[in-house]
Order: C-alpha cells, then structure tokens, then sequence
C-alpha cells in the first residue's frame, strides 16, 4: 500500500487526525461531516467548505463504488488522514481495494468503469474542481490514495508554500 502520510512533512502539521471506517455508502455523509467539523478552527467560508466537502464525498464515493467494486462489506476499510499546515488543508483517502489500472485515463471527464450503475464519471473532474491540488496514486490489487490540498483563508495559494 502507498504511504498514505508522507513522513518529510509531519514537522509542519498544526494538527493532524486519522480516521479508518467501513466502505460502505453511508459513510460518505460522516466522512464530509467529520472533514467539516477539522476545519472548523480554520474559519472557512461556506464556500470552502462546501468545496472540501464535496471532494471528500467524491473520493470516499470512488473508494467504495470502484475501489471495493460497491460490495458494501463491512471488511473493507476507507482510511481518512486530514492535516492543517498553516493554512493549507491536506485530505487523503485511502482503500485497498481493487487499484486503478490507467490513472491518467480515469482522471478523464465522462469516464467511467461502472456506467451500469448510472456513475457520471465526474468525481475526479469534481476533486480538481474543488480543491487546489489533486495527487492520484494507485496500483491495480494495491488500492489507491487520493491525495487533496486546499487553502483555507484569503492569502494566496502561492503565499502559503513560503
């Protein structure tokens, strides 16, 4: 599995937290919950967090829809590590499940490995969308991990790497 917390940077983190829960669809709402109530002391307009909520809901959807193939086992886990470095939110989401073969080609708007159930094939596009940096690592039967940046405040995205 891909290291879900890159160690070079753990000196940096104000705060930090871990959370791993079932992969089944209605922990989707909990993890946007949980993400919401993290940021809190960042003071996030509505705007951001409604941002931040809808890439975690776009990426917790894609780990149990496509990650675990939607069998909705209470087994397979959805791992959430959320840290605040200044005022730059990182968000990974994690399973091990299945991988994604071509994460370049997945990453294309309208593509889809389950049109059957009806997937817009969006939630990358939505995660980039979204949030200010998307990373996307993942090998076929290793799982993946989605790795999402968003500054919070009024300073700039560029100001915040200083």
């Amino acid at each position: 599995m891909i290291e879900i917390i890159e160690k070079k940077d753990v000196k940096t983190v104000s705060n930090e937290m871990r959370l791993e829960f079932a992969a089944i669809s209605d922990n989707e709402a909990f993890a946007r919950m949980v993400v919401a109530a993290f940021i809190a002391p960042l003071n996030p307009t509505l705007e951001e967090l409604a941002d931040v909520k809808t890439a975690v809901s776009e990426a917790v959807t894609n780990a149990v829809i496509h990650g675990y193939e939607n069998r909705c086992s209470r087994e397979d886990k959805v791992s959430m590590y959320c840290a605040i470095r200044k005022d730059v939110l990182e968000v990974v989401i994690a399973d091990q499940g299945i991988g994604i073969e071509n994460v370049k080609r997945a990453m294309e708007p309208l593509y889809t490995t389950r049109p059957e159930l009806d997937r817009s094939g969006m939630g990358f596009a939505f995660m980039e969308a979204f949030m200010d940096e998307l990373q996307v690592h993942s090998e076929p039967g290793d799982g993946t991990v989605v790795r999402m940046y968003k500054k919070i405040g009024l300073s700039s995205w560029i100001d915040s790497e200083e």
